[in-house]
Parts: structure tokens; sequence; C-alpha cells
């Protein structure tokens, strides 16, 4: 009993009541955000639309939500965390019971896209309320639960996805109107604004009275330190991708069926579900850029290894060493991102780290579905390759990484409080 007390207060321990409000409202918006996991089969079978169309529209939806990302950023750092939040879900709502009962084809894509920046606006706003509520001490707990939230609530909703959508279209999306109203419910009764307005130092005197600009979205995006790391997890989210894009068109090609790739994908959403509240004891005694380092190697390691594989065994042995790169680098990558921001601009860079899975959502298949088909099972060697570079890249990254935190938080130390009415620049 006291081993197990043991490990609830490291995995669990010490976060405050409004994070764990925050954490039941991603839990129930993942397990509920559901229907556009089947949108392009729905366009198929329900509207009539060819494949060219459903791809074009399911793409509608990605480009919203990369725009929807930044949006949620910048609003989440002027309106506050949890407006940001509840407008997104509201929003999500309308635009879900508006897609449930809208037959012209142009209205559904034009719905689909509006859904995909509200789906994405509220990532930044979770993940910005979570750095202003929690110590950095215990951040990293924190972000590993974040973390297990979010692929429960996926596994979730794609088994809730499956029934719905064998009874009725229209309840998948009606059902999941209803979920993300309940979201929104325990945010607004729950959860506190955590935003504490700030303005930056004011600026020097002037002969005469020239704008200068303030920090805004525009600083995350020349901030090098931050990009270096923004560029690594790109990679990261490359590899991660492997598992969506091209490996069930590997596993064809060596004679497995669909049922075989369900199998290795079940394996590792098992594996996150049932192991990954176990990673902060492991992790946390270890150097932040050492653990990324190591997971991207094991996730190297396990697609490296898809260059000789041929049967299930070989996959279902790979998927357990990349999906423990993926668990091993899930709280230190959203903890350093939380360390390089300026409270003021948490949510605008976290905005800009979330625009990484997009773009690797995009460049994952597109090259690596030509790189498949010229070179083979060589693919794997290079994308094995490409992240042992990245474990590398870490390496050297994390130690003037590390300078660049601790200068930020000398500056946070010296500034002096703000006027709580002023806000920062878009």
């Amino acid at each position: 009993m006291h081993a197990l007390r043991r490990w609830w207060h490291d995995t669990a321990g010490g976060l405050p009541a409004t994070f764990w409000y925050l954490w039941a409202g991603l839990l129930i918006n993942r397990a509920g955000a559901f229907a556009m996991l089947f949108l392009s089969l729905y366009l198929t079978n329900a509207r009539g639309a060819s494949e060219a169309l459903a791809g074009t529209v399911v793409g509608a939806y990605g480009a919203g939500g990369a725009a929807g990302v930044l949006l949620g950023g910048v609003l989440a750092d002027r309106w506050g965390r949890r407006a940001t939040l509840l407008a997104a879900h509201l929003a999500t709502a309308v635009l879900m019971v508006a897609l449930a009962f809208s037959q012209p084809l142009l209205l559904i894509a034009v719905l689909s896209a509006l859904v995909g920046v509200v789906h994405s606006m509220p990532s930044p706003a979770f993940v910005a309320a979570i750095v202003d509520v929690v110590p950095a001490q215990r951040r990293s707990r924190a972000f590993n639960l974040q973390f297990w939230a979010f692929n429960l609530g996926m596994a979730v909703a794609s088994v809730l996805a499956g029934v719905l959508a064998e009874a009725s279209f229209t309840a998948l999306f009606l059902v999941d109107a209803a979920a993300t109203l309940a979201a929104a419910a325990v945010i607004g009764w729950k959860v506190p604004e955590t935003l504490r307005r700030s303005a930056p130092p004011p600026a020097p005197p002037t002969k005469s009275p020239v704008r200068t600009r303030g920090p805004g979205l525009h600083t995350a995006l020349t901030d090098r330190t931050f990009l270096v790391f923004v560029g690594l997890t790109f990679v990261l989210a490359v590899l991660t991708l492997q598992t969506q894009t091209i490996m069930p068109l590997a596993m064809r090609a060596d004679g497995l069926g669909p049922s075989a790739y369900g199998l290795v994908v079940a394996l590792g959403g098992a594996l996150i579900v049932l192991g990954q509240l176990f990673v902060p004891r492991l992790i946390d005694r270890h150097r932040k850029d050492v653990v990324l380092a190591a997971s991207t190697a094991l996730l190297a390691v396990g697609f490296g290894v898809l260059a000789v594989a041929d049967e299930l065994a070989v996959y279902l042995g790979a998927a357990v060493v990349w999906t423990a790169g993926s668990m091993l680098a899930a709280p230190p990558n959203a903890q350093i991102n939380a360390d390089l921001a300026p409270p003021q601009l948490r949510a605008r860079y976290q905005s800009v780290f979330y625009l990484t899975f997009p773009a690797a959502a995009f460049v994952a298949p597109t090259l690596g579905g030509v790189s498949l088909q010229y070179l083979g099972d060589r693919h794997w060697l290079i994308v094995g390759g490409l992240g042992l570079l990245a474990a590398i890249g870490h390496l050297l990254a994390g130690p003037p990484r590390e300078r660049h935190v601790a200068a930020l938080r000398r500056a946070a130390d010296r500034e002096p409080t703000p006027p709580a009415d002023r806000v920062p620049a878009a």
C-alpha cells in the first residue's frame, strides 16, 4: 500500500484542483471529438461525394486546424484562457449541429473548415492554462497526465465513433456536440481565468511619438532557440506520423491486411494507456535533453527496424519500441515548450509549437509516399537516420537551451508587476 501511495504521489500528487478540472475538460473533449474521424466515410456514404471530393473536404478541415492553433494562441493571450476555451467549445457545438443537418456539399466543406479552426483553438489555451496554475517543478507530471488523457480520450472516441456511425451519422454529430457542451460546462463551472495580464516594460522616451511594436506572435517566430526546438519536434512528429501514413502501405506490400495494421495501432494505444502513468518516476531524475534524445533514438530504431520487417511479429515488436519513445518524449517536450515561452506570450508560443503537427501531417505522407515507392524498404533506413540525427540535435541544443531558459527566469524575476489592465499586442 505504501508503494502504491508513493507511485500515486510521484504520478499525480501536488497538482492544483484547477488542473484536474482542465484535465477533465480535455478528457471529455477528446472522448467526444469523434465525428470528424468519420468525415470522409460520411461524405462518401451519406452524401454521395467522390473520394477526391471527400479528400478535399478533409483537407479543408486540416487547413482550418493550422489557422486555428495560431488564432487560439493569440486569443488565449488577449482574451484569456477560459474565454478562449469556452468560445471554441461553444462554437464547435453549434457547428456540429449544423453539420448534422447540412446537405449541400459546399456548405459541408465550409463548415468542416470552420470546425477545423475551432477544434484546434483550445490546444494552446489548455496548455497555457496548465502552465499558469502548475508550479514548474510539477509540470512534468501534469503534462504526462495531459498526454495520457488525450490518448485515452482518443481511444474512447474511436470506439464510440464506430458504434454511432453504424447507427446514424446524424447521431454522430449530435453526440459530439453534446460532449463538447459537457466539456464547456466543466470549464465554465470550475475553471477560473488563469491569465495574469501583463505588459512589456515601457519604451524609453523619444523626441517623437513613434509607436514601437510590442511582443506578439512575431516574437515566437523570431526566437531562434525556440525555433530550433520546434524544428526538432517537427522531426519527432514526422517520425510518429509514419504509423498513420506510410506504415499501412508498407504492411500491405508485405501481404498484411487491415486487421494486422489495426492490431499494431491498438498495441501502441494500449501501451500508452497502461504505461504512461509510470513515466514520471522514470524520467524526472534525468535532464530533459537527454530524455528527448533517448526517446527520439527509440523512435528511430523502431522505424528503422521496419526495413527488414515482413511479418506481423516484427511490426508488433517495433511498435513497442517506437511507442516507448513517444511516451518518454511527451512530458519533457511540453515542459521545454512551456519553459521557453515568456509568461505574457505563453499561448502564442504554444500555437507556433502546435503548427508542427499539421505541417508534419502534410510532409510525412507527401514525401514518405514518394520515398517508399522509389526506395522501398530503404525508406525506413532514411527515417531511422533522420531520427538519430534529431537525437544528436537534442544533445547539442540542450545545454544552450537551458542557459536561455535560466536567463528568461532571471528576467522574469526582475520584471516589475505591470498595471492589470494592460494586454500584450497581437
